[in-house]
């Protein structure tokens, strides 16, 4: 068991270093962003898009911080103006599609994934998703009742507050990444190790085989549904290097991902905006089962069609 908690503590620490590199820097320089100009420059060129999603010019701020930041800085944003019922469904679908943007784009970049396909889809998703909703919808036009909400805090005066504030932001990203980090790395060590990692693989592979990938992407599926893409995206890397995870798995899982991660976590925090959150999870979850499942039908299916050509242009040639 010591030799467990030692080689997967170590493959923790390598992945939170790994990973730290990415989220240190752009988490500072985003929490630094938000007191300037930029932001709010950003936020102005948006509004006439609002109007197209029913959203009004307002709803670009909620939008704009929490794709640059999280989802409980585009929440606490929300809590700032008054909307409507379907305003904040809209929303709350939205960033829930389309959130930390940077960080976790950027983060899935490192197992080889484009940075602009994982950013794409996630916008794509959200605006569509608005979309549909907006044109479908034609209730929830009375004011949304706000229960409770993340506290606010003091802006900081200055630059110096301002820098010492986007370094505070960064170590503690980086601290909680760490403690998520190195005990899952441990776990995921000790399942490998004692063969449970393999029955897992064999419990989900149905769903696996359905969404048109391999079995050896199951953890890195449940990793992400249950604590969100970077920490996904960190077991993949791992699957990458150990389990020959192939280029198209490594899609068509983070296509997954990017449109359903961190599902729990991420529906329940809407809960005090006062929004029906069970038909938000259900897009969600359907949006990802079905859009990864029919492009990995015809990704699979081109695949064969490539290999069946070959075969038979090997053939007439012998």
């Amino acid at each position: 068991m010591k030799g467990i908690l030692i080689r997967g503590g170590k493959k923790g620490l390598e992945l939170t270093w790994t990973l730290g590199k990415v989220i240190f820097p752009v988490t500072l320089i985003v929490t630094i962003l938000q007191f300037t100009p930029i932001l709010p420059w950003v936020m102005e060129k948006l509004e006439p898009v609002m109007g197209w999603i029913g959203l009004s010019g307002e709803a670009a701020v909620p939008l704009v911080v929490g794709n640059f930041l999280n989802l409980y800085a585009g929440i606490a944003a929300i809590i700032s103006f008054e909307f409507t019922v379907k305003e904040v469904f809209i929303l709350a679908i939205m960033l829930s599609f389309s959130h930390n943007l940077l960080i976790e784009s950027t983060v899935a970049k490192r197992v080889g994934v484009s940075w602009w396909f994982v950013a794409g889809v996630r916008l794509g998703l959200a605006f569509l998703s608005a979309t549909l909703i907006n044109l479908f919808w034609k209730g929830g036009g009375e004011i949304a009742k706000y229960g409770l909400a993340p506290e606010k805090t003091a802006d900081p005066n200055g630059w110096t507050e301002i820098i010492w504030q986007g370094l505070e932001t960064a170590v503690a990203g980086i601290f909680q990444l760490a403690l998520i980090v190195i005990p899952l790395m441990i776990f995921m060590q000790y399942l490998r190790e004692k063969g449970w990692l393999d029955r897992f693989s064999g419990w989900v592979a149905p769903f696996t085989k359905f969404l048109g990938m391999d079995r050896n992407t199951s953890m890195t599926l449940v990793a992400g549904l249950t604590i969100g893409l970077a920490y996904g995206a960190g077991l993949m890397i791992q699957a990458v290097e150990e389990d020959g995870v192939s280029k198209k798995d490594m899609y068509l899982a983070l296509l997954f991902l990017v449109s359903c991660h961190a599902v729990i976590e991420d529906t329940l925090i809407f809960i005090p905006l006062g929004i029906p959150i069970w038909p938000l999870l259900a897009v969600r979850l359907l949006t990802a089962i079905l859009l990864t499942a029919t492009v990995g039908f015809i990704w699979n299916k081109l695949q064969q069609e490539r290999k069946d050509t070959s075969h038979e242009h090997r053939y007439h040639t012998f």
